[in-house]
């Protein structure tokens, strides 16, 4: 028996297509394939856009403008990701995403979600040269 190494919560970097060299986490893996997929595939859903680099000096505005990211979700062939060591756990439902309606809906929420984390990182206090998230 193999140990799988593509699991829920992965970080992954994906190599080819449009989303090249982009990074995304694994939300739900398929070994065996599926119905309209018959090779090893992932659900993943990562970055698109990310946010650029904020100064102390600039405004609210133009912070909040450099803060924009934007996020894709799609099913990907196992050859077309690099696994790597880091895991990521997300709080976005992600049932609906074979509609295209909801797809839409489930992008949205994830865009929320990713913005919101990267904004919190404010809160991380430096310990020993080290950053880590304060825990609520």
């Amino acid at each position: 028996m193999t140990k799988r190494i593509i699991k829920s919560g992965k970080v992954v970097v994906v190599l080819s297509g449009r989303f090249a060299g982009r990074k995304a986490f694994v939300v739900k893996t398929f070994d065996k394939g599926s119905d309209k997929r018959k090779y090893p595939h992932a659900l993943i859903a990562g970055v698109d856009r990310y946010p650029r680099k904020i100064t102390k000096s600039m405004g609210k505005e133009k912070t909040v403008k450099k803060s924009k990211l934007t996020s894709f979700v799609k099913y990907i062939n196992y050859n077309h990701v690099m696994p790597t060591r880091y895991q990521f756990d997300c709080k976005v439902n992600f049932d609906h995403v074979d509609k295209p309606e909801s797809r839409t809906d489930v992008k949205k929420n994830l865009t929320l979600y990713l913005r919101k984390t990267y904004l919190d990182q404010g809160t991380a206090k430096v310990v020993a040269g080290l950053t880590s998230l304060a825990v609520p």
